[in-house]
């Protein structure tokens, strides 16, 4: 695959953002790959196989002989293709093989497509997918992850062939000890291209870019303290408690200050193990 320098923007939206630091995003992705690989439910597929590099590039014209699978989420689409004799080798592998099977190279021509190798290459696109997706939303900074936080999944879906000068993710893995190699790859739309790019701002930048957002309202923020309970007791009978005794008190509404003024009276309720406060009243 012919690799473009990946200072070359051609997206106007994605003019000032942070392109030259996508090599960062690739060695996160290529370490999460190799952990994701390595895991119980995917070493099945993946255990003969090691990530050997990943990099981004710009969709070529010639890459349109190649079969793209789509995975769709509230917060973007991803499109994933494979090379066929990577996907025959986890197949192979997924369903056992000998070691002199396992050093023969694979004929791609001479093995027919089937049902259970097209439904293998959507579970690992969707595998896959959602690792990515994963480490788009780690690199956000929290006020930008509601919308990939809301994809708990990638789901398959139609689509198209990525246009030419998309984006894409070219990973490159290698199968054993001196075993043969190849490649997957991911097609980002623009939305997702720019959650990668806005992951990789500096804080400093975040933060400008964060501020100002919204009215002073809203902005500004103050801590309040919430009194739950207050009880009147006898000097001698605070000194004559003992580790263990129990002081009765009644739990009524609880009273929400901001430093020393008390702002609000609220209902105090408990969820999910912790004690919360609700129905908020403005003190007379």
């Amino acid at each position: 695959m012919k690799q473009t320098a990946p200072y070359q923007v051609l997206d106007p939206c994605l003019l000032g953002r942070p392109v030259h630091l996508l090599h960062i995003f690739a060695a996160q992705l290529r370490d999460d790959l190799a952990q994701a690989m390595r895991l119980n439910m995917n070493r099945r597929y993946w255990g003969a196989f090691q990530v050997e590099d990943v990099a981004f590039s710009r969709l070529e014209g010639h890459e349109a002989r190649t079969r793209w699978l789509s995975f769709a989420a509230p917060a973007g689409n991803i499109a994933f293709s494979l090379e066929r004799k990577v996907l025959l080798s986890v197949l192979n592998f997924r369903y056992g093989r000998n070691k002199s099977e396992a050093s023969a190279p694979i004929d791609e021509s001479a093995v027919r497509v089937t049902a259970t190798e097209e439904r293998l290459a959507v579970v690992l696109g969707q595998q896959l997918a959602g690792t990515l997706a994963g480490r788009i939303e780690l690199n956000l900074p929290v006020s930008d992850k509601a919308a990939l936080a809301s994809s708990d999944e990638f789901k398959p879906a139609t689509g198209n062939h990525p246009p030419k000068g998309t984006w894409i993710i070219t990973v490159t893995v290698t199968e054993g000890e001196g075993g043969g190699g190849g490649r997957f790859w991911f097609a980002l739309d623009k939305s997702l291209m720019a959650s990668v790019l806005r992951g990789l701002l500096p804080e400093r930048e975040q933060a400008k870019k964060n501020k100002g957002a919204g009215p002073l309202a809203q902005r500004l923020q103050v801590g309040l303290q919430g009194r739950l309970v207050s009880k009147e007791v006898a000097l001698g009978s605070l000194f004559d408690l003992q580790v263990g005794d129990i002081i009765p008190v009644s739990l009524h509404r609880a009273d929400v200050l901001l430093d020393d003024s008390r702002l609000f009276t609220a209902a105090v309720t408990e969820h999910k193990g912790k004690l919360c406060l609700t129905s908020f009243e403005d003190v007379d």
